[in-house]
């Protein structure tokens, strides 16, 4: 990789450039570290607002931003643009599509991908959405079916055009099922209004017996009741079977068909081939309280490829999500630098400040430590949160201005297929 060794300072090498990784590469000391970030993407992705790219809400550079930029600072610290192949635990090395590296220390952030349960077909044909190119695919599919269903006289490939299937009743699928349902009632009518938005529907199917599972009982009815107001169908209990690319075949002989399928149902680790199997668990790495890898004493896992289980809270491991992957990487700098002074490191506690989700337009829930909000304030409460997260001045203000926008005008301005989405062709 072309990267020189320093003698007085340890390699650290972080593969990741997400929520977790980024805090670690910000906040280590380069004067006693040099410290190596590769990512497949040369951008920082908050996925968060990943579905508002997907229903044209906003671009993808408004939620995207340089790693490059975000590290200006170049003393000991290198980037590079690499897909991690294999690691050699032994030896001490990773191997990329650019070359091997050798590490000191190394730590995982790579994060986690759509996980389909083994779902051949279904990976097949549905669309997930964890990367800007993966909501890009979706916008274009969104606006072409749309175009499409214009030219088409025939009723039923009219309907399959227009019927929206999203697996999985996370805040991920309940906030994209509420944007489709605002796009329905507001811009389908004034972009197309020679299509009948009656043909276009929503399903949301959720395998538990309520929505957002990691929230309150009370914002769980919350968003039932809204989303329910804005037209969508709502299916509990709901296993998905299998999907052809036409047909989404439910448990107990029920049958959807769509020719739009959104898989919003589960993620699972981004594991790196050379661990293993004792190592992970659940497509997850085991780590310690100190988010050390279990068996290796220069390995650590942070964010949601790592998975601890010895808290009383979180048997399952910690959430896969924004908060705790900050709080770990935030927490791994600070022990590394501890290191350095001999200080004594103290375990990681995760510290759950709340949950929250977006169902439209003046409606969200909020859970917190020790109140709970709906509606209009906790609406105002979410975008402000997400506002204030996103990395960079520029995309704030665009965020914001979009946002604005869209609420005075009911329009949303970025509905263009700059690149279109050719749709896999069923199988016979």
């Amino acid at each position: 990789m072309n990267i020189p060794i320093v003698k007085d300072l340890k390699r650290v090498v972080i593969i990741g450039a997400g929520f977790s990784g980024l805090q670690v590469a910000k906040k280590l000391r380069r004067d006693k570290f040099q410290v190596i970030l590769i990512d497949k993407n040369n951008y920082h992705t908050f996925q968060p607002l990943l579905y508002q790219v997907a229903t044209a809400g906003l671009e993808p550079d408004s939620i995207a931003h340089s790693i490059r930029n975000i590290i200006k600072e170049t003393k000991n610290f290198f980037f590079r643009l690499a897909h991690v192949h294999f690691i050699n635990t032994e030896k001490q090395k990773i191997y990329t599509n650019i070359g091997e590296l050798s590490y000191d220390y190394l730590i995982l952030a790579t994060g986690s991908v759509t996980n389909f349960f083994g779902k051949k077909n279904i990976e097949s044909f549905a669309l997930p959405m964890k990367s800007i190119p993966e909501a890009l695919n979706l916008r274009s599919l969104i606006l072409q079916d749309f175009e499409s269903a214009l030219l088409t006289n025939n009723t039923k490939e009219k309907e399959s055009l227009m019927t929206f299937v999203i697996v999985g009743g996370g805040p991920t699928g309940v906030e994209l099922a509420g944007a489709l349902a605002e796009m329905k009632k507001y811009v389908l009518p004034h972009d197309y209004p020679n299509l009948d938005v009656k043909y276009m529907n929503i399903h949301l199917l959720q395998a538990s017996s309520r929505l957002l599972d990691g929230m309150s009982e009370e914002s769980a009815k919350e968003a039932y009741n809204n989303l329910e107001e804005l037209g969508v169908i709502i299916w509990l209990n709901c296993l998905v079977q299998d999907y052809d690319g036409k047909i989404v075949f439910i448990e107990n002989n029920k049958k959807i068909e769509s020719a739009n399928v959104i898989w919003a149902a589960g993620v699972k680790g981004a594991v790196i081939k050379g661990f293993l199997k004792e190592d992970v668990k659940g497509q997850r790495i085991l780590v310690d309280n100190y988010l050390k890898a279990i068996k290796y004493d220069n390995i650590f896992a942070i964010g949601d490829i790592a998975y601890n289980n010895k808290n009383k809270f979180y048997p399952n491991g910690y959430p896969m999500t924004a908060q705790p992957a900050i709080q770990q990487g935030n927490y791994l700098a600070k022990n590394f630098n501890y290191l350095l002074n001999k200080n004594i490191i103290k375990p990681f506690v995760y510290k759950n400040f709340g949950s929250m989700a977006t169902i439209g337009r003046n409606k969200a829930v909020c859970d917190f430590s020790f109140f709970k909000l709906k509606g209009f304030l906790a609406w105002i409460i979410w975008m402000f949160v997400h506002l204030i997260s996103l990395v960079g001045f520029r995309n704030r203000v665009i965020a914001l201005t979009n946002w604005i926008i869209q609420y005075l005008q009911y329009n949303k301005s970025v509905r263009l297929i700059i690149r279109p989405f050719h749709r896999k062709k069923k199988i016979i």
